[in-house]
């Protein structure tokens, strides 16, 4: 259980504590799992330590590459501490296969390749099932300005670099991902930086020889144990936490 402290903000997966330093904050991770806009919900016991040990890996691993994040350390299995950003609006959805709802709205078969990979937009509006949204929107609405979007095309196509090289090492394909990009102040200076998480439940992951799904697909569609495909991307990685083994079923949330 995380220690009592001032809880900042609670999402479907993670929940955000204040920090022991201003500007920062304490990210834990639940192990509850949501899809179809949390129309389906169940609890993986073990999720939330899988998801905070791979999103410190890929984190870390930006950071050694020179993309920035708002990843400082981690303080245990389940927690984070993280500088405090401000989020723009916008889940940012970098496509390299048809998977999803791009396959359902171009008629695409799934798994196929695109010509390139292909960055998109939603709305961080649960209310609204995170509509879709184009850069005309974005700029209309002042989520963002056209700089904005330029500086985080480049994040994201850099972050897929760096991700479909890491995955492809260990025989996994990167079919799509998605992350929240963040606002941070130095003076007077902004920059904007990777926030969130990174981990299978923001990602498609399929393995390269067999096309085994090894992401959230597998609880959405009923495909097996979300926590058994998580611990496979974790063993490949090489990150596999030590309670690994002491998973449990998932337990059915109405």
């Amino acid at each position: 259980m995380a220690p009592r402290r001032k809880k900042i903000y609670e999402g479907k997966a993670k929940i955000l504590y204040e920090g022991p330093e201003p500007g920062t904050l304490i990210q834990y991770f639940k192990d509850d799992a949501t899809a179809f806009n949390a129309q389906k919900k169940a609890v993986f016991e073990g999720k939330g330590v899988l998801n905070n040990r791979l999103s410190e890996y890929f984190m870390t691993g930006l950071g050694n590459v020179g993309v920035p994040t708002h990843f400082i350390r981690t303080l245990n299995m389940r927690e984070q501490l993280i500088r405090q950003v401000e989020i723009i609006p916008l889940e940012v959805i970098v496509r390299n296969f048809a998977a999803g709802s791009i396959a359902k709205r171009l008629g695409l078969e799934e798994g196929l390749a695109l010509p390139r990979p292909v960055v998109e937009y939603s709305y961080k509006n649960d209310a609204l099932g995170d509509p879709m949204v184009s850069e005309e929107y974005i700029v209309a609405f002042g989520w963002a300005n056209q700089q904005d979007l330029d500086d985080i095309v480049a994040l994201a196509l850099r972050v897929n670099d760096f991700l479909s090289g890491v995955f492809y090492a260990v025989g996994i394909k990167l079919i799509d991902f998605k992350i929240e990009i963040g606002r941070v102040w130095d003076g007077d200076f902004m920059r904007l930086i990777v926030a969130d998480e990174i981990s299978p439940d923001s990602c498609r992951l399929w393995d390269v020889k067999t096309g085994q799904k090894l992401d959230k697909d597998v609880f959405r569609r009923d495909l097996g144990s979300l926590t058994d495909a998580y611990t496979e991307v974790a063993r490949r990685l090489g990150v596999l936490p030590t309670n690994a083994t002491a998973m449990a079923k998932p337990t059915l949330i109405n």
